[in-house]
C-alpha cells in the first residue's frame, strides 16, 4: 500500500501531467503527497567554455537565491492551481541542488513509497550526453518510479 507519494515539480507540462496522476493515486490510497521543487544554481558557462570565470559576490548571490525562492513558490503556486488537491494531505519542499540528486535524497529522507515524475523531453542529443532527470532517477530510486509524459 502507498502511504507517501514525491512529486518533482519543475513548471513544466509533464510535471503538472505527473501531479494529475499522484493526486489520483494519493487520493485512492489516502496517501500523503509530497510536492518538491528543485532550485539549480545556474553553471558558470564562462568556465565551461574555457574563460575565466566571474566569481559570485554576495550581494549576488543574495539575489540569486531571493530569484529562485520566488521562482520555487511560483512553480509550486501553479501547480497547487492546476489539478485539484482537495482530499489529498500535501506537504511542500524545495530543496536546492542537482535535481536527481536531490530527488532521491528527499525521496529516502521522507520514506516515500512512490514517485511520480514528468518527463521533460529533452532532445536526444541532450539525453545521450546528458541523461534526463527522469532517466536518472528511475535507475536509482529505492522505490517505484512513475514516468508520466
Amino acid at each position: 500500500m502507498t502511504h507517501a507519494i514525491l512529486v518533482p515539480l519543475d513548471g513544466s507540462a509533464h510535471a503538472e501531467k505527473a501531479l494529475a496522476v499522484a493526486a489520483q493515486l494519493a487520493r485512492s490510497a489516502s496517501a500523503t503527497l509530497h510536492l518538491l521543487h528543485v532550485s539549480e544554481y545556474p553553471d558558470d558557462i564562462g568556465i565551461l567554455a574555457g574563460a575565466p570565470g566571474v566569481p559570485f559576490t554576495e550581494e549576488r548571490r543574495a539575489q540569486l537565491a531571493e530569484r529562485m525562492r520566488r521562482d520555487a513558490e511560483g512553480v509550486l503556486a501553479h501547480a497547487r492551481g492546476s489539478v485539484s488537491l482537495d482530499g489529498v494531505v500535501v506537504e511542500e519542499h524545495v530543496r536546492e541542488g542537482r535535481p536527481n540528486e536531490v530527488i532521491l535524497a528527499e525521496a529516502e529522507a521522507l520514506g516515500v513509497d512512490t514517485i511520480v515524475m514528468g518527463s521533460r523531453g529533452m532532445s536526444n542529443l541532450q539525453g545521450m550526453l546528458l541523461g534526463s532527470v527522469s532517466h536518472k532517477v528511475s535507475h536509482a530510486a529505492p522505490c517505484t518510479v512513475i514516468t508520466v509524459t
